[in-house]
């Protein structure tokens, strides 16, 4: 995904999970194209999409419950990238 993303790209996002989500996060990143955000309130995840537009969502299963994560879920795939200023540090990151 570029920072630019069409609207249609909200269904290449992708929700993991581990234990801390450290370590899911962790390994996501290792990928071209990924930006993988670790989160664990609301406004995180909110903001890892308007300032980052973060692709993959790493929720830390020991940490939050399932009625906090569902909800984590519901705002990353309904939260657009602001882009403006922050596109332009979006592009710096190899997206190949």
């Amino acid at each position: 995904l570029s920072s630019s993303s069409a609207a249609s790209d909200v269904y290449k996002r992708q929700i993991i999970l581990c234990g801390s989500g450290n370590g899911a996060q962790m390994t996501a990143n290792k990928h071209q194209g990924i930006r993988a955000a670790l989160c664990w309130n609301n406004e995180l995840v909110a903001l890892t999409r308007q300032h980052n537009n973060a692709n993959i969502l790493a929720i830390p299963a020991r940490f939050v419950s399932l009625q906090q994560a569902l909800g984590f879920v519901t705002i990353f795939l309904t939260t657009p990238f602001d882009g403006g200023r922050h596109a332009t540090r979006v592009d710096k990151i190899s997206c190949a």
